[in-house]
């Protein structure tokens, strides 16, 4: 009889295979993604880093450019990793380099988040884990937060950021957080301190499967999604009915609630995994539902999260001017 620990219960090529003893095994060298350590006391690409632990199960990456000098306050840039809500850390390779970039070409702290992931934990406890790392950062605001009982407030935090300009940013699967944040916000304050402000939300190829746009049921969004989806917990006939991956469903609250004054949506023209018309799709909801903000819907002739994977080229550096105009306009 096969051992509890090499019978496999679920897998997606190249992504995670699941076995019933409830081990997970990721495929991480498909992907060149590996562990890289923080730079806290030599910069390294023009900004310090160092990693926190939040809670248990949460911790981050902060970003600090080199040459920020004492008094100065600079935005606060949260990042949320994309890969499917199935792989990837803010402590691997890719995302590094590029929350790296975004601290010291935008000129802000960023603060990247490392969540918990499927299939080990349900979706919904992605996004709490999302959200605490939010309000944990927003607890930074109170000043008096040096001396309160939280023994985990970081210094870089507390003396060098406006939080009344906190950007949420996220690729992927970080677009789809940055969405469910960004709504959860406009239901309730960030620590209970009315003077943290989400001004901006960036969602990049956000991982959202909308059921009125053509789905590849063989596609790669698609395969991960049915084999981490929750369907239990909403009663749903179809994956896609869910108000975690289809922001436009019947379930889904309305995009009125939208929790930030300014919106950026980035899609891609040659995305195999997540088509552009869903980006049109949403763009379309979010006019129709009477949200007062700001919108803006940029179209790259490129594939999926491609800036973080060429990040030298000439598109990619016209995103990195898209998100500096978006940020510090």
């Amino acid at each position: 009889m096969a051992s509890d620990d090499n019978v496999i219960v679920k897998e997606v090529n190249d992504y995670f295979r699941l076995y019933k003893s409830g081990r997970v095994e990721r495929f991480y060298d498909v992907h060149g993604s590996f562990y890289v350590p923080p730079s806290p006391e030599n910069p390294s690409a023009g900004a310090f880093s160092k990693d926190i632990t939040i809670s248990p199960h949460v911790s981050a990456r902060l970003y600090l450019p080199e040459n920020t000098t004492a008094g100065q306050k600079l935005p606060v840039l949260v990042y949320y990793h994309g890969g499917g809500l199935c792989i990837e850390s803010a402590f691997f390779t890719w995302t590094h380099r590029y929350v790296n970039s975004l601290a010291s070409e935008l000129n802000v702290v960023a603060v990247s988040v490392n969540y918990r992931l499927a299939p080990e934990v349900d979706v919904p406890i992605i996004y709490e884990d999302c959200w605490t790392a939010l309000q944990w950062i927003a607890s930074h605001a109170d000043e008096n937060s040096n001396s309160n009982n939280n023994n985990n407030n970081d210094s870089w935090l507390t003396n060098f950021c406006d939080f009344s300009k906190v950007f949420l940013v996220g690729d992927s699967a970080g677009g789809n957080i940055v969405y469910h944040m960004t709504m959860r916000a406009g239901k309730e304050t960030l620590n209970n301190n009315n003077e943290v402000k989400i001004i901006g939300s960036i969602c990049a190829y956000p991982y959202f499967l909308i059921g009125d746009v053509d789905i590849d049921e063989e596609g790669l969004a698609y395969k991960i999604w049915v084999n981490i989806c929750p369907t239990l917990e909403f009663g749903l006939l179809s994956p896609i009915d869910s108000p975690l991956i289809n922001p436009l469903c019947e379930k889904a609250p309305s995009l009125s609630g939208l929790g930030c004054s300014r919106l950026l949506l980035c899609m891609g023209k040659k995305d195999y995994v997540i088509p552009i018309e869903i980006g049109g799709r949403f763009v379309e909801e979010v006019k129709k539902s009477g949200w007062d903000g700001d919108l803006q819907f940029v179209e790259i002739d490129e594939g999926h999260s491609f800036q973080i994977y060429k990040s030298e080229s000439e598109k990619a550096k016209r995103m990195m001017k898209c998100y500096d105009a978006f940020i510090n306009r």
